[in-house]
């Protein structure tokens, strides 16, 4: 039972068995959500603690269930490091200063601006998690457990949000 949930959290319910780039499937499909989940009654913005509390709790757990039932920690189908490292910049958004988006940019429920951060932060996520630039490519080759896998999409989902704090700064 524990194996099976632990097995499911980690591919993200079967993604991570995409025959073809299971991480940018993953990322695509977290992007989608919080696309979604923007649209609907739920609001991010109310629950944006829960959902950064919630995020920790699967990525400790994600962290434990890697090292207990992989060998090869950073199999391919281990996608919940891309689901967790592609929410840091979706929910850095929810966080963004009163002032960082003008008000006449607030006319719909889905905000322009909101719409280009999620694509945005979707082509610049995938581009750190694979190229791998310094750190993430000293943590990948040197920290080869739960915590390795982990970790480097975090620092991607860091690196993605920096840069989308300065571009969006400098944009409005």
């Amino acid at each position: 039972m524990i194996k099976t949930l632990g097995k499911s959290i980690l591919t993200l319910f079967g993604i991570g068995y995409s025959k073809y780039a299971p991480g940018t499937v993953a990322s695509l499909i977290t992007c989608l959500t919080y696309f979604i989940l923007g649209m609907s009654d739920f609001s991010l913005h109310e629950n944006k603690i829960f959902i950064s509390f919630f995020l920790i709790i699967i990525f400790i757990y994600s962290t434990i269930i890697i090292d207990k039932f992989y060998k090869k920690n950073d199999a391919r189908e281990i996608v919940i490091d891309e689901f967790i490292g592609q929410s840091i910049p979706l929910i850095a958004f929810l966080f963004r200063p009163e002032n960082f988006i003008p008000n006449c940019c607030y006319q719909s429920v889905i905000e322009i601006p909101s719409v280009i951060w999620i694509l945005l932060s979707f082509i610049l996520f995938r581009f750190f998690d694979i190229v791998k630039p310094y750190p993430i490519n000293l943590i990948d080759k040197k920290i080869k457990n739960g915590f390795g896998v982990m970790f480097d999409d975090v620092v991607a989902g860091i690196f993605t949000t920096l840069i989308l704090f300065i571009v969006f700064s400098l944009w409005y």
